[in-house]
């Protein structure tokens, strides 16, 4: 007679961000916001186990921070590829022929598969760079990244052609850095007009900032100074993370740009002493003639330069922390008591026992036995016993109504009680049970009951029933 023959499901398959430099923007997952993996494959007789669910990679900018629903950072993508599991997938169930041992040589039952992890996450752009180029919109700032590197930005002679940030690599003698065309600013972008505030934060990770001005605006009200007096002031309301320089303290340059229109260059000219007496490096230039861009390159690859050696030491003289992380099987799961006058609950808590309740076919006496026998050995009979528990209490496994049983001490093991039926417990055949729904339903009258109870605590407070000590028993003389 043969013996024991089911397969084990397939894992399902698993999401994973990848930190990709060839890829410059999330706009595919703000059309594609759902995303599931494969399932693993069935298990089968024969021994025949399912196939694992294929691994999902999706790639992402490098200056990717991934946020949980409850926005707390999880990762962020500073260097190109790394992972991050953001979605893991569900545990394959286990066939009996894994299930089998010398007490239970004929597992009448098998362990179910978990499901994989839903939930939410949020993707967000932070472009690293060393240098940002700020300024207001068709102030040149694509022409004069395009200008110093092999980037190919979309140029038009309108505002806000730039809607996303465009990257570039810029080689000036033995100087080589990123520079970033930041979209344009305007007045009331750090409260979030114009996209502000969706710009803004991919200035965030530079090291130096350089202020392109348009010195050939035609605009009312519109001139260099002005224009850098409104961008300083968004920059200066701008909260960077905490532990980052506030932006205003970073590195700054000026580029007076078009002065090969000679209206401009004499603009130029003009304000250009009073931008040095602010303490300003400043460079005129010309995208259109590449006049100046020369001089700005290499000036900016020494500050960028500078800047990377402040880091490099900053981060030799920070002390190494050793972490120490505590031991899985240290802390297994933990018992809440709750209810009152109305009964008493008692909840457990932990990966392990909520991940078995998961795994158990409930329509299966032999499987219940082993969820019992596993529990058993966890030590969770003994901490019932210790919170209290007797013969006969309503237990709940996991949070919301979870699964709720009348526990009932273990006796024996499972398998002592393979000596009979396959398939059967003896355990389970003496004891009428309460069925799962009626379980829940008596559950639900509990909470119902509790909250009704608040409730008329409450109405009888709000009618003066409940007043102070010395209105009810008079003021201490």
């Amino acid at each position: 007679m043969a013996g024991p023959d089911g397969g084990a499901g397939g894992h399902g398959g698993n999401i994973v961000l990848l930190a990709d430099p060839q890829v410059t923007t999330l706009l595919e997952y703000h059309r594609r916001p759902h995303i599931q993996s494969k399932n693993g494959g069935y298990g089968a007789g024969d021994w025949r186990a399912g196939e694992n669910g294929e691994e999902m990679v999706l790639s992402v900018p490098i200056g990717t921070v991934v946020k949980d629903s409850d926005g707390e950072t999880l990762i962020d993508f500073t260097e190109p590829g790394m992972r991050y599991v953001a979605a893991k997938g569900g545990i394959g169930g286990l066939g009996n022929m894994d299930l089998a041992s010398p007490k239970r040589k004929a597992p009448g039952f098998a362990l179910l598969g978990t499901e994989g992890w839903t939930g939410e996450i949020t993707l967000e752009l932070k472009t690293i760079a060393d240098v940002a180029f700020v300024g207001y919109p068709s102030a040149g700032k694509s022409s004069l990244i395009a200008a110093m590197s092999a980037a190919k930005p979309k140029i038009a002679d309108y505002p806000f052609t730039t809607l996303h940030p465009n990257l570039g690599v810029v080689q000036s003698g033995e100087y080589r850095y990123t520079v970033a065309d930041v979209p344009g600013l305007i007045e009331g972008a750090s409260e979030g007009k114009g996209l502000g505030l969706d710009f803004l934060r991919h200035v965030e990770r530079c090291s130096a900032l350089l202020h392109v001005l348009d010195c050939a605006t035609l605009e009312p009200g519109r001139d260099p100074m002005s224009d850098l007096d409104v961008i300083l002031g968004e920059l200066a309301a701008y909260p960077v993370p905490e532990g980052q320089i506030p932006l205003l303290e970073r590195p700054q340059m000026i580029a007076l740009n078009k002065i090969d229109v000679p209206e401009a260059r004499d603009l130029a000219e003009m304000v250009r002493p009073d931008l040095e007496a602010r303490g300003y490096r400043v460079f005129e230039i010309s995208t259109a003639s590449h006049e100046g861009l020369r001089e700005l390159g290499y000036a900016l690859g020494e500050s960028v330069e500078k800047e990377r050696a402040v880091r490099e030491a900053a981060k030799a003289d920070q002390p190494r922390i050793v972490l120490t992380p505590k031991p899985v099987d240290r802390i297994n799961f933990r018992i809440k008591k709750e209810g009152g006058t109305h009964g008493e609950i008692f909840r457990i808590l932990g990966e392990k026992p909520e991940k078995w309740v998961e795994q158990t076919d409930f329509t299966n006496d032999e499987a219940i036995g082993y969820l019992a026998d596993r529990l058993q050995k966890l030590g969770i009979e003994d901490a019932l016993v210790k919170a209290g528990a007797v013969a006969g209490s309503a237990v709940v496994i996991g949070p919301g109504a979870g699964v709720i049983f009348d526990w009932e001490p273990t006796v024996t093991s499972v398998g002592e009680v393979q000596a009979g039926v396959r398939g059967s417990d003896d355990r389970l055949d003496p004891i009428t049970r309460r069925t799962n729904q009626e379980r829940r339903a008596e559950y639900q009258t509990l909470m119902d009951g509790k909250a009704e109870a608040r409730a008329e605590l409450e109405r009888e407070r709000e009618s003066g029933m409940w007043g102070t000590d010395a209105a009810m028993w008079g003021a201490d003389e």
